[in-house]
């Protein structure tokens, strides 16, 4: 009987075919992880600042069953809070997302909040990109002088599909979410 897995020594094949691949192509300037050109006008950081810092924000957002304002009889499920750990590109925490209110705080205890200016539609199933004007930081550290956050590169994250009605209030549903947060500073 002949097995229909592959062989180790083709995956190694692969492997190095696929490194050798790599190693040829040309050297060039660093790889930009985002770029603001490609970003909705209306999320993008107003020119004269810099980029400070890039993390990738992995956690979850809570999200309640409740009555909706002005309409007896209809409900819709509510953004609660989001809890998630800020990680560096190479993936070790430096910090992490919380609220109400929205804040962001390093690892050295430095946090700032900050007032949405705008958002701007994603992928289906993925929560918008975002504009965030910061307030001033409180602690010194990594915070202090970030001006604007903008959210990108959003996956997930959105209310849940599953119904919410009457017998459902107060039903609380945690939803996981991944997001780039990237933190510019006046140049």
């Amino acid at each position: 009987m002949r097995s229909s897995l592959v062989s180790p020594i083709t995956l190694s094949l692969a492997a190095l075919a696929a490194l050798s691949a790599c190693t040829s192509m040309p050297a060039s300037a660093p790889m930009k992880l985002f770029d603001q050109a490609a970003l909705p006008a209306a999320v993008q950081v107003p020119t004269g600042h810099r980029v400070a810092l890039e993390t990738v924000g992995v956690g979850e957002i809570t999200y309640e069953c409740r009555a909706k304002a002005n309409a007896p009889g209809s409900f819709e499920w509510v953004f609660v809070g989001p809890k998630a750990v800020l990680n560096s590109r190479q993936g070790s925490a430096i910090g992490s997302y919380f609220g109400p209110p929205a804040t962001w705080q390093a690892s050295d205890g430095s946090a700032i909040t900050g007032a949405q200016v705008a958002v701007a539609p994603n992928a289906p199933g993925s929560i918008p990109l975002q504009l965030v004007k910061a307030n001033p930081a409180t602690g010194a550290g990594a915070m202090n002088g970030i001006s604007y956050i903008q959210r990108v590169a959003t996956q997930g994250g959105v209310a849940p599909a599953m119904p919410c009605a009457g017998d459902s209030t107060g039903k609380r549903e945690i939803v996981k979410y991944q997001a780039d947060y990237i933190f510019w500073k006046a140049a």
